[in-house]
């Protein structure tokens, strides 16, 4: 037969919370017992035992710092995002307006400065009110710390569903746990430290986490300037966080809120006249939303995401990735960085421009870095990583500027095929081996073919071949004007695909690759050999840029020109501090000789006629007229026009600009296309990513510094160097008005104005 429930005993009857009362008594005598009796003194089986169990109960409690916002600011101390799991920003006590402190203890625990941790005043005065059908809580303010500390600490470890709740999932056991351990605590800290460390820990909302969060969120201020209203409707919060939320359930929140005020009063607490007015006070928020991580970064939410990943790679901020996010997503770090603000409101202005409406989904890109330093100045792309909020999300958040991040881990794109933003090395290679940039080459020569007597001391055999007589293509350039003699200077200003392979063809190619390793230069992709492959220089169409890479690498690369042939890896961090202000691991700078010094001079001496009187000349503004001050640059452009670049750099500052289709799809061309209004046959280096360059380094380079380059030795030249044009010393030909011809894979940037 089934059991019924007996209605003598339901709850819901009078005798039936009579002898609920009785029986709750009986527990709390036990407890009162064991918490103000010496077990020695007591007699009775019953109750020894009860207190026998209380004293093994743990007496300790871990008082960690609970989760805080981490902070990532810019150079300037400026903030670019906070970081949180929970948001919250600890204060001390004497930063809290004495009406939060009066109003939680008047609500929430009237004798707080009377008991021990644990008012049976208040325990019996509830299991009376509960006998009578009025459910009423008896948990002290430290009772309540007790209880946030626990499941703080278990979140912390990622034990969410072990997390303990006030009349949801507690039982006795737990109950008296959390009573002993609250009596410990008050042996341990003072009130003042109590409340303190609860109005730091205590949920105001999914958003809220302290007084001081709380506070912004609501009110848009800070905890120590709320007012007797306001702080009285935060206390009342408390209690039921949704059901007194002043947003959705305003009604509710004022009720409460008045309730609070009431029981300030008869604590006198506030007087009549401050109780009347704050009555009266209708409930009016001003919200300020938490804005939670690098996706909220007004202008700069890539570059934070590079550096959360940057710090999420770190071991030194824990053995597994767990640990590394409970540091920077609770550990109220301040991160902060090398960004310029000025300099990223200008990179953004210019890559949001580059496309306009953008609804054919062009992507453009710029990252700058400091010379001698390595410090990324700025780094920006055209897309938002909220879509919602205005603009599309064709790269699916990942970083534009940075490599892949099934590589390092850094959520990058992977880059894009650099074009002929690669000459320059070979250029490099050629004044290494003490050759003079005014040797004449011939540029007719357009076929390479298979057992071509290449000079290369390196094990990696040669691969490619560039011959139509034996079923490849032959070399080509962009137009047919440029397949004569010039010197190898002319080549490399003009972007010449010809001059660049018959420079390569009396060097070692080994030696080429040595200059390519050593300025930083590597695969943006992932493969078998590790996360930054080389780029093999004895890949011959990689010395017209074959083999994608990202724009940070590439300014890094070029950096190492300016800086008289010293190579710095990027460097994004300067300090990191923790809540206490204790130092932790950021990024040091590691620079090394790449290359000898009077060579990066002959680079720098050559690159300034890219813009004077080469590839360049027709970037619109003329950055080599409008300033006064030295820039050499290279211009990129791949096989179907969609990966476009300019590289450059003055003494002080290096940019790498791109834009072209930002998932790198080798079908999309950016051939007899409109952006922006404009009708291109064929994008090229000059045309859009050129403009971003110029525009940039207009606003920004003279801040960093643009001091002369130091003049290379005059047999690198053919005798003393002549002071550097201004403007074109000879006509450049006639800007391209129609596609160039399709070019062997790699090939590219194709000859004077077109790249």
């Amino acid at each position: 037969m089934a059991t019924g429930k007996n209605p003598l005993f339901d709850t819901a009857t009078t005798l039936g919370k009579i002898l609920g009362f009785l029986g709750v008594s009986a527990i709390c005598g036990v407890l009162v017992a064991g918490l103000l009796v010496p077990a020695a003194a007591v007699s009775g089986s019953t109750a020894s035992g009860s207190i026998e169990f209380f004293d093994t109960l743990p007496a300790e409690l871990q008082v960690d710092p609970p989760s805080q916002s981490t902070k990532i600011l810019a150079n300037d101390g400026s903030v670019i995002a906070n970081l949180f799991a929970e948001n919250r920003t600890r204060v001390a006590l004497d930063q809290m307006s004495p009406y939060i402190k009066d109003a939680v203890i008047a609500i929430e625990d009237s004798r707080f400065y009377e008991h021990g941790g644990v008012d049976t005043t208040g325990i019996m005065r509830a299991l009376v009110s509960t006998a009578r059908g009025n459910k009423q809580g008896a948990s002290t303010i430290t009772q309540q710390y007790v209880n946030n500390i626990l499941n703080n600490n278990l979140a912390a470890e990622g034990k969410e569903d072990d997390i303990k709740l006030n009349g949801v999932n507690k039982g006795v056991g737990d109950k008296l746990r959390e009573m002993k351990l609250a009596i410990a605590l008050e042996k341990k800290f003072s009130k003042e430290q109590i409340l303190e460390g609860y109005l730091n820990i205590v949920f105001f909302n999914r958003d809220a986490y302290g007084i001081e969060a709380a506070s912004r969120l609501f009110f848009s201020t800070n905890a120590k300037d709320l007012t007797l209203p306001q702080a009285a409707l935060l206390a009342g919060v408390v209690n039921s966080p949704s059901f007194y939320d002043p947003v959705t359930n305003p009604e509710n929140a004022k009720n409460r809120r008045d309730l609070v005020l009431k029981s300030m009063l008869s604590q006198n607490k506030i007087k009549q006249a401050e109780y009347d007015a704050a009555v009266a006070t209708p409930v009016e928020t001003k919200v300020t939303p938490a804005r939670q991580g690098c996706p909220y970064s007004a202008t700069a939410a890539y570059f934070c995401d590079y550096v959360v990943h940057l710090l999420l790679n770190d071991p030194a901020y824990g053995a597994t990735v767990d640990e590394r996010e409970k540091k920077i997503f609770r550990g109220g770090l301040t991160i902060t960085t090398t960004l310029d603000p000025n300099a990223q409101n200008v990179a953004q202005a210019q890559v949001d421009a580059s496309a306009g409406a953008n609804p054919d989904r062009w992507g453009a890109s710029l990252v700058s870095v400091q010379p001698n330093t390595g410090k990324i100045v700025s780094m920006a792309q055209n897309t938002v990583w909220l879509p919602a909020e205005g603009k599309w999300d064709q790269t699916q958040n990942f970083n534009v500027d940075v490599q892949d991040k099934d590589g390092n881990d850094l959520n990058g794109l992977g880059g894009f095929q650099p074009g002929s933003t690669m000459k320059p090395f070979t250029f490099a290679q050629w004044l290494n081996e003490g050759k003079s940039m005014n040797t004449q080459l011939n540029g007719a020569t357009r076929r390479y073919p298979a057992g071509f007597p290449w000079k290369n001391t390196c094990p990696t055999p040669v691969t490619d071949s560039y011959d139509s007589s034996r079923g490849t293509t032959d070399l080509q350039n962009a137009d047919k004007d440029h397949y004569k003699y010039m010197s190898v200077l002319d080549g490399l200003a003009n972007s010449i695909n010809t001059i660049t392979f018959a420079s390569a063809a009396q060097v070692d190619l080994c030696g080429i690759q040595k200059i390519v390793d050593a300025v930083g230069i590597h695969s943006g992709l992932p493969s078998p050999e590790g996360p930054n492959p080389q780029v093999n220089m004895t890949r011959l169409s990689n010395l017209i840029g074959a083999t994608q890479t990202s724009p940070l690498t590439l300014a890094s690369a070029f950096a190492t020109f300016a800086a008289d042939g010293k190579y710095c890896e990027p460097v994004a961090i300067t300090s990191v501090t923790d809540q206490t202000g204790a130092q932790l691991p950021a990024q040091a700078a590691n620079c090394r000789d790449a290359v000898k010094p009077e060579v990066a001079r002959g680079v720098a001496y050559a690159m300034q006629d890219v813009l004077n009187v080469g590839s360049g000349f027709w970037i619109q503004p003329r950055i080599s007229t409008k300033t006064n001050f030295p820039v050499a640059a290279k211009t990129g452009t791949n096989d179907n026009n969609s990966s476009t670049w300019v590289v450059g750099y003055t003494s002080g500052l290096a940019t790498a600009t791109w834009f072209g289709d930002p998932l790198g799809s080798q079908n999309r061309a950016g051939q007899n296309v409109t952006i922006n209004g404009k009708f291109y046959p064929g994008i090229d280096g000059y045309m859009i990513a050129g403009p971003q360059f110029a525009n940039y380094m207009l606003q920004v380079a003279p801040s960093y510094g643009t001091n002369p380059f130091p003049a290379p030795p005059s047999n690198m030249i053919n005798g003393a160097p002549a002071p550097r044009p201004t403007t074109q010393s000879t006509s450049p030909a006639q800007a391209p008005t129609q596609a160039p011809a399709p070019a062997p894979t790699g090939s590219d940037d194709k000859g004077r104005g077109n790249g």
